[in-house]
């Protein structure tokens, strides 16, 4: 019996010290806090944003308060900041606040996905304003530490882009109402107003620029003025649609009006210039459709204004003209449409000009020259006077080489320059030459050589020279010459108008015989006066 006790005791003292030393390791253990002592001990309870405020002066604040004011963007007291954080979300902010001395207390919630409550009280000249955020309102929110730092980063970078952006961005509300501007918008608004730039803005903001079409995406162009008196900013207006309304984009425009006003004035100009041309000019765009044309095309294709200013393409043009018989009647169509279709080919190329002489007997100049952006344009000139002048000229040239053939004197006329410019028959016959081909080719020197060749030695040839390339003033003078054969023959040479020399020579007969000489001692045929010829 008394062994069973001693067996008891041991086991229960055995049993005490397992659990005592059990104890003892757990005291030595970190000991886990269970999800109340957690959430107690590390989230601080939910503050709600109180100010207290003696006219415009901030006098106390909450933590969270303070945080908000830290958000605001923008410049001013603590009053302005928060005023327009609240005209931004709540709408009748600004009446509510007025009437708060003769009501005591006001109570306001925000409207859209804002999700805020403001409560204003009226306190002996002291006003205290509560904002509460109805989205967190009795919700403990645990926030990660480093994915709150990275989105207050990112959030400060953004404000910061578009706090520098030098243009002006807004958005707008489901109403078309401004909900939020950044600082260029903003600075717009003082410069219309007059004020300085960076001050006091209050809300609600005007509407600077009407709204764009947000579903096309298709910009607009608008104008702002920047003050009384004062010039006008241009702006491409780009509208995008966003979550809560729209996003807007005002790009500054002032340059690109301005070239495409001096453009406009240069076309104009232009337009003034070709207006007056005598010249037809027809310029036909990449797709060959016309573009441009001026008055004196008209006048010279018979085409109507009516169908000039449809843009013809330019194979309806040209099959216009031929049907007002302004381009030469082909013989074959195809062949015709072929020429054509080489033309505008040519024309690009920068290598097409033309004669079209036409049926009521004009004649026109048809130049094609390519332009930039694969433009091509046809200049059509009328020449039929100066082909009928130059046809003139012609025929009187051939009129005087044709008296001029009839003489029996050889003749040879040099320029200042020695250049053989004129000559006759005789003179071809006389020293069996063919200067009909080498006329301006042939100098005094080369003709010189010649008669050299043909004749006694004589320094008669070297004077003629020495005449022909004298610039002083000259008199006439003849001298009679032996050919190789025996024959003489008198030379005269007379100055023409111009610096032009004229040389003669006329057979006398052989040595031996009665040679006929004028009075002065120049061959019988001098006499004649070739200087009018």
């Amino acid at each position: 019996m008394i062994e069973l006790f001693a067996q008891a005791a041991i086991l229960f003292a055995t049993s005490l010290g397992s659990a005592l030393a059990a104890l003892l390791l757990l005291s030595f253990l970190p000991q886990r806090r269970g999800p109340a002592t957690s959430l107690s001990g590390n989230i601080r309870a939910l503050e709600q944003a109180v100010f207290l405020f003696a006219d415009d002066e901030l006098i106390d604040s909450t933590r969270s308060a303070r945080d908000l004011l830290k958000a605001i963007p923008g410049s001013g007291t603590e009053w302005q900041r928060l005023h327009t954080f609240l005209s931004q979300r709540i709408d009748g902010i600004d009446d509510a606040l007025a009437s708060l001395p003769d009501r005591g207390e006001v109570e306001l919630e925000s409207r859209g996905d804002a999700e805020i409550r403001v409560a204003a009280e009226w306190l002996d000249g002291v006003t205290r304003v509560t904002v509460t955020d109805l989205s967190a309102e009795g919700q403990n929110v645990v926030v990660d530490g480093l994915s709150h730092r990275a989105e207050r980063q990112e959030l400060e970078a953004l404000r910061e882009t578009l706090a520098a952006a030098p243009l002006p961005v807004w958005r707008t509300n489901a109403d078309g109402a401004v909900s939020w501007a950044n600082p260029d918008y903003l600075d717009r608004i003082a410069e219309q107003r007059g004020a300085e730039k960076g001050g006091l803005i209050t809300w609600p903001l005007p509407s600077l620029f009407a709204a764009a079409p947000a579903e096309t995406r298709e910009p607009k162009r608008q104008k702002l003025s920047t003050g009384a008196g004062k010039s006008l900013r241009w702006y491409e207006c780009h509208s995008f649609p966003a979550a809560t309304g729209t996003l807007n984009f005002a790009l500054p425009a002032d340059r690109e009006v301005k070239a495409e006003s001096s453009l406009r004035e240069f076309l104009q100009t232009l337009t003034k210039t070709f207006a007056h041309l005598p010249i037809g000019l027809a310029v036909f765009d990449r797709k060959r459709q016309l573009a441009l044309f001026n008055p004196a095309l008209v006048d010279l294709t018979s085409l109507g204004v009516d169908f000039l200013s449809a843009r013809p393409s330019l194979v309806s043009f040209l099959d216009r003209l031929r049907e007002a018989r302004v381009i030469p009647e082909p013989k074959d169509y195809h062949g015709w449409r072929q020429q054509m279709s080489e033309l505008e080919k040519a024309a690009e190329s920068g290598l097409y000009e033309d004669t079209w002489t036409l049926p009521s007997g004009q004649t026109y100049r048809v130049t094609g020259r390519p332009h930039p952006d694969g433009a091509v344009a046809f200049q059509i000139e009328d020449i039929s006077s100066e082909i009928a002048l130059t046809r003139h000229f012609r025929s009187e040239i051939a009129l005087g080489q044709s008296v001029v053939d009839t003489l029996r004197e050889a003749i040879a006329v040099f320029s200042t320059a020695g250049e053989l410019i004129l000559s006759n028959t005789a003179y071809d016959r006389l020293w069996d030459v063919e200067t009909g081909s080498t006329l301006g080719t042939v100098s005094i020197t080369d003709s010189s050589r010649i008669w050299q060749a043909s004749s006694a030695p004589t320094p008669v040839w070297g004077e003629i020279r020495d005449f022909v390339g004298a610039i002083e003033e000259r008199a006439a003078w003849s001298a009679e010459i032996t050919l190789a054969e025996g024959e003489v023959i008198g030379c005269r040479c007379v100055p023409l108008a111009g610096g032009a020399t004229l040389v003669g020579f006329a057979r006398l007969g052989y040595e031996g015989e009665d040679v006929h000489t004028c009075e002065e001692g120049t061959p019988a045929l001098a006499a004649l006066d070739l200087a009018t010829l």
